[in-house]
């Protein structure tokens, strides 16, 4: 007996009833999302809150929540949710009504109990090979935050500042005011 996988596009999984699940495609191949626990939906949250501030405040570009897809590859798609994204004004200046063509300058992913290392650091990875400047990986159970990049990852603890002067020049995040909880 063989078993076969039917493979999804970006214009179905956008056409797909709203049933309170988010769902990400790889390759075709639909993922559900499972719901996040209250410390990961704090966390992104605060740094939701901390970073569009900024960005809006200085007209730099648009910011995009939890809900958005990014669709980065074709036949068959991906499409990606990050908890956080922004994209320069200068790469966009108003948002399309489908889902988003092209990868954020920063995508910011906060880690679920539900989620491996592994799991997670191959989605930061993903984001940076279809194009994402600068993923933040934060993670509430151990309290760091991952920065990867094109040429290198650098590891930040609570009692460091996050910078992003490549991304977002001037911008500095207390770890220990994003983890007080």
């Amino acid at each position: 007996m063989s078993t076969t996988t039917h493979l999804i596009t970006a214009d179905e999984l956008m056409r797909l009833p709203d049933n309170g699940r988010r769902y990400e495609l790889i390759k075709g191949e639909l993922l559900t999302m499972s719901p996040a626990s209250g410390k990961h939906g704090a966390i992104a949250m605060r740094l939701s809150r901390i970073l569009a501030n900024y960005i809006e405040e200085r007209e730099l570009g648009l910011t995009f929540t939890a809900e958005t897809g990014f669709k980065l590859e074709r036949d068959p798609d991906t499409v990606l949710a990050p908890d956080f994204a922004f994209i320069s004004r200068e790469r966009m200046s108003t948002p399309p009504d489908e889902f988003v063509m092209m990868a954020p300058d920063l995508v910011v992913e906060v880690g679920s109990p539900s989620q491996s290392n592994r799991e997670i650091k191959l989605k930061a990875e993903r984001w940076i090979k279809l194009g994402a400047k600068l993923v933040w990986v934060v993670q509430p159970k151990t309290r760091i935050v991952q920065v990867y990049r094109k040429s290198h990852l650098e590891s930040f603890t609570e009692g460091q500042t996050l910078e992003c002067e490549d991304v977002l020049p001037g911008l500095r995040i207390s770890l220990a005011y994003l983890f007080k909880f």
